[in-house]
């Protein structure tokens, strides 16, 4: 097999996307949210005189993929309408940014991280100033946003929801905790080792409406055949990352990738939310299942 296939653009039918979300064993409300979609250009005929307009080539090519988890945090509903005012401003903004997917994995493409931060900052923005009509409710959500733009891609994060990519049989997790926790580690205030144990681990030191956001956007390349998995808290708490590189090494699709780790973080505890999304193009575009979503239960 060539090398230069890895860097072959997947097609639409090459995509192997599948996302879930599951309230878990202990709480009564699922307060993730997650997306999953692709973005095209389009064209929308409101009227024509030709008779076989909807023959036309009216749906352009697949300019970008987006993936997208969100963490909701605080008292009764309000970390549910925090993650889903989250969602609803980022996709607002995948509407209405189609102009700078030009720079995305160029020189110049300053530009596109300036736009994914203030997606971020929007979001922030706007449940602030939803929660300051609710004063009695506490809003705040983790983001974790993966845009796709082959062969590259730009994951926004805030809070400690994860994003991964595996390749050539290495897992690299792209995202960094931004918890109390992991803040002391990184000061050298207490061992790399303590920070799971820590009475700290799960409070966020930046998030979407909470005291501070902090966006940190990464780019990485994409080659057709690695795997890239989002996920929230409620899966990492009880699967290692050693654990979820043999998962992938042994998916047989995305779905079953996604259904088998909700079913260990289930079997051990599933105290949290879970919520999962999983991404690949293989190479040669063989034994693609197509784009499906689990039901929020």
């Amino acid at each position: 097999m060539s090398p230069d296939l890895v860097w072959v653009r997947p097609r639409d039918v090459d995509l192997d996307l599948f996302g879930l979300t599951h309230v878990g064993r202990v709480r009564k409300e699922n307060q993730d949210h997650f997306m999953l979609c692709t973005v095209h250009p389009q064209v929308v005929v409101h009227g024509t005189s030709l008779p076989d307009a909807e023959s036309l080539p009216l749906r352009g090519e697949r300019v970008a993929t987006y993936m997208l988890v969100a963490d909701g945090v605080g008292g009764g509903s309000g970390g549910g309408e925090a993650s889903r005012l989250t969602l609803a401003t980022i996709m607002q903004y995948v509407a209405s940014s189609l102009r700078s997917y030009h720079a995305a994995g160029t020189a110049s493409d300053t530009e596109f991280h300036q736009a994914l931060t203030g997606a971020a900052l929007e979001a922030h923005a706007a449940v602030r100033e939803k929660q300051a009509q609710e004063p009695d409710s506490k809003m705040a959500t983790t983001l974790t946003l993966a845009v796709a733009v082959f062969p590259w891609m730009y994951v926004t994060q805030v809070g400690d929801s994860r994003c991964y990519r595996y390749w050539d049989g290495e897992l690299t997790q792209l995202t960094h905790d931004q918890t109390v926790a992991q803040g002391l580690a990184d000061e050298g205030v207490i061992p790399a080792d303590l920070v799971a144990r820590s009475p700290f681990s799960h409070v966020l030191s930046s998030a979407i409406g909470g005291d501070a956001a902090l966006p940190v956007v990464t780019r990485i390349e994409i080659p057709r055949g690695c795997v890239i998995l989002l996920a929230t808290d409620g899966l990492t708490k009880y699967v290692q990352n050693a654990e979820i590189r043999e998962r992938i090494e042994g998916m047989g699709s995305s779905e079953q990738l996604c259904r088998s780790l909700l079913e260990t973080a289930l079997e051990r505890g599933g105290s949290d939310n879970i919520t999962l999304i999983a991404a690949r193009a293989p190479i040669g575009g063989k034994d693609v299942a197509p784009v499906s979503l689990g039901r929020a239960r």
